[in-house]
């Protein structure tokens, strides 16, 4: 059965709508999933003016349920009137407004299980703040929605590699106040899990980065890695988690060590999406450790792009891709468990005469 995807249209003032558009006149897409792209189907025309011909001509199917999508459509939920001013390159109120109406809406659908996955375009953090909405991101936000109190884990994923998060959106000031012992073994065990459920990796290794310049130098620059991060791997290891390190970010990744592992796990934000972005900028952003699957593209609202044709769409084609890859491999490993040969270990015991040994002459 081909998955719904909802497609949130992100702010409207940026390149979300582009990269939409770009993205969905694939064919493939409609032959894989069903798209539902939420937002308002007179701003996408605006959009589409911006655009080469073969763009603007796509017809959009609006429907007012996801039930009432149809396959092989470009279906649109309206979810903000057709007035909504878009000024391109600007950020507005207006256009937060908007932003967060298509994500709640996509979010309910998601949580009443009438779509399947969630691929979000990107937001502008500022203009989204309001009295429905006091987070850094998407993350913080779908993890207090879906996250039934439990920890979650910002991913950045590619072929060429998987860096996920022990701080998401910390200001650089307040990172080594927020890194704790008991933080680096919760994101371990959520990386962990979701490489094994969502990625097949039977025995993942994970290598983690440092928080000082040369690991520390054995506390000369610092003392988190001895204090903190390594009993933290010490005691992931216990746990049964393959965990290494801590590395000194520099060198790991000019030295390619991350291609020895199955994902790294950064201190922070910069630590890992620097180097991330600079080898592969067509990633995709994974929230992982959610009862759902959330995929976006590994950018953001690109003003500076904004209506003039020139955005990429290459990451939220991956981002679609991704969903819909991790959708499946939830559901196949779900009925490898479910069917999983249950063996009746039983302690047999046995005597043993233990003879005097004499030694021979």
């Amino acid at each position: 059965m081909k998955p719904t995807i909802a497609i949130t249209a992100g702010d409207i003032n940026g390149v979300g709508y582009e990269i939409i558009i770009k993205s969905l006149i694939n064919p493939h897409i409609c032959e894989i999933c069903r798209p539902i792209v939420y937002g308002n189907a007179k701003v996408a025309r605006q959009h589409m003016q911006t655009l080469d011909e073969e763009y603007r001509n796509i017809q959009w199917n609006i429907i007012q349920d996801p039930k009432q999508a149809k396959d092989g459509r470009l279906n649109l939920i309206t979810c903000y009137p057709d007035d909504t001013p878009v000024q391109l390159g600007v950020s507005t109120p207006e256009a937060g407004k908007a932003s967060l109406k298509s994500l709640q809406r996509a979010c309910q659908d998601l949580k009443n299980g009438l779509v399947h996955a969630i691929v979000t375009a990107p937001i502008n953090k500022d203009n989204i703040q309001s009295d429905e909405f006091r987070y850094s991101g998407h993350t913080e936000y779908l993890t207090q929605l879906f996250g039934e109190g439990k920890d979650s884990l910002m991913m950045m994923i590619s072929d060429r590699m998987r860096v996920a998060l022990v701080c998401n959106h910390t200001p650089i000031a307040k990172v080594a106040e927020t890194i704790t012992e008991e933080r680096i073994l919760s994101k371990l065990a959520v990386l962990n899990d979701t490489l094994k459920m969502d990625f097949t990796c039977r025995k993942p290794r994970i290598a983690v980065l440092a928080l000082n310049p040369h690991a520390g130098d054995n506390g000369l620059i610092g003392e988190e890695e001895t204090n903190i991060i390594r009993p933290a791997i010490a005691k992931a290891q216990e746990q049964g988690i393959w965990a290494f390190g801590p590395y000194s970010a520099d060198g790991f990744f000019g030295a390619g060590q991350y291609n020895h592992f199955d994902a790294v796990l950064a201190m922070y934000h910069d630590q890992g999406l620097a180097p991330f972005k600079a080898l592969d900028m067509s990633g995709v952003n994974f929230t992982a450790g959610l009862p759902v699957v959330r995929t976006s593209p590994d950018h953001g609202t690109a003003y500076n792009l904004a209506g003039k044709n020139e955005a990429d769409a290459t990451s939220i084609l991956h981002a679609i891709y991704a969903a819909i890859d991790i959708l499946r491999e939830r559901e196949e490993n779900e009925k490898l468990l479910s069917n999983q040969l249950v063996v009746e270990v039983k302690e047999v015991k046995k005597e043993y005469k233990v003879e005097k040994f004499i030694p021979q002459d």
